[in-house]
């Protein structure tokens, strides 16, 4: 029977960095996915893009991974938001002693650098294409029967499977949940002028139109969008032809890119709200999606995923050095309640600003201007907001901050 000191379902973004970053403070890790690496680390699999902000990108660099991701990371030097195309725009920028205030990488080349790092970690034991056909979480342990007909054990179990988390409704943890009336369209597109490296959030009455800069390539300057619609619009939308979509894609951007084209492949992702009561459970801890999901307004998703790994890893690692069996429950308490209510500001925070944004006619519209243009005439409210989204306000677990635990 192979053992470690956590057993991992699921090796997305979240679940890999988790491996990863365990394995950086000598502690193991057994990764349970189903998935087939030829499948998910292939060019076309997902067209996604993820602003990764300073605290995540600091951990990702602890951990041995952000340095694979230097020379295809796009620095983001500056946010602008807007109403629509109206004046009184929203500008963030750096402080005059940083570089960026992110990284854009593509989801693609993140789980691949994410995945190799995992692979070759010592400490980690990677195993694809494989299931766990049935778990025991019993007050000595976790036991993992895989399909391969394989046990395994463990002191903890952490769930990193996704928001559809079977470990998380098996467990019996409640989640509030709810849709909106939204579907993201995601895609990349070439552009004529360069986006000198700024990130657009522009709020239409229908969902927010974001261009996120990606680096050049041979064909020039390109962005990641991600495009919400409404749900009836999103099937027309994905059956339009490329010059069609670059058409209206045109119309929300105003020309300020220029000539827009060629178009890479379009995705559509529904879009919705989950937030788990508790995200631990006998012997059993949830991570990334699984504990949380969020509107992708404001790029926290994979953010609040990493956030969660700093600080499992630092409760943890913590745990280990004073000896202390690693599914104790004030271990697990002590994550659950460091994450809980910075996960819950950032959704209800998200929330509040989709369901802003989403109303309409022209009072709306004169309140949004006014409340974008009073946060840019407020710098302690500003930075406020930028310290939130960088993951860098309140208690901040080491990894956060660039530091081994």
């Amino acid at each position: 029977m192979d053992t470690a000191d956590v057993i991992i379902l699921g090796g997305g973004l979240v679940g890999s960095a988790l491996a990863v970053a365990l394995d950086a403070h000598n502690m193991s890790a057994i990764v349970i996915d189903i998935a087939d690496p030829e499948v998910i680390l292939a060019a076309g699999f997902d067209g996604r893009a993820s602003a990764i902000a300073g605290a995540p990108w600091r951990m990702l660099g602890a951990i041995g991974v952000a340095e694979k991701l230097a020379a295809i990371a796009c620095p983001i030097k500056g946010i602008r938001v807007s109403d629509g195309l109206e004046p009184g725009a929203l500008d963030f920028e750096p402080d005059s002693d940083e570089d960026a205030l992110g990284h854009m990488v593509e989801n693609r080349r993140l789980r691949a650098a994410l995945f190799e790092t995992a692979s070759a970690a010592k400490n980690v034991d990677v195993r694809m294409k494989t299931r766990a056909v049935s778990v025991d979480r019993a007050a000595s342990g976790v036991t993992v029967t895989l399909d391969s007909g394989a046990v395994i054990r463990a002191p903890l179990l952490i769930a990193a499977e996704g928001r559809n988390s079977p470990t998380r409704e098996a467990a019996g943890l409640n989640v509030a949940r709810w849709t909106y009336d939204n579907a993201a369209i995601v895609t990349s597109l070439h552009h004529e002028h360069s986006h000198e490296n700024i990130a657009f959030e522009i709020f239409y009455p229908d969902g927010p139109f974001a261009i996120l800069p990606l680096n050049d390539d041979e064909q020039g300057h390109r962005s990641c969008i991600v495009w919400s619609v409404t749900r009836d619009q999103a099937p027309g939308m994905m059956k339009l032809s490329d010059r069609g979509w670059l058409a209206e894609a045109d119309k929300r951007i105003g020309g300020f890119l220029g000539k827009l084209g060629p178009l890479g492949a379009r995705s559509s992702y529904p879009l919705g709200f989950h937030h788990a009561a508790k995200i631990v459970s006998d012997r059993l801890a949830l991570v990334g999606d699984a504990a949380h999901g969020i509107h992708p307004i404001a790029g926290q998703g994979v953010n609040v995923g990493f956030r969660d790994v700093a600080t499992l890893v630092e409760v943890l690692v913590e745990g280990k050095r004073t000896g202390l069996d690693l599914g104790d429950p004030a271990l697990l308490a002590r994550y659950d309640r460091w994450r809980s209510l910075d996960t819950f500001m950032v959704a209800a925070a998200t929330d509040g600003l989709t369901r802003l944004f989403g109303i309409k006619g022209k009072t709306a519209n004169a309140v949004r201007r006014f409340g974008l243009s009073a946060v840019q005439k407020m710098p302690p409210l500003k930075r406020r907001f930028i310290a939130e989204a960088r993951g860098e306000s309140g208690d901040v677990p080491k990894l956060l901050q660039g530091m081994m635990v």
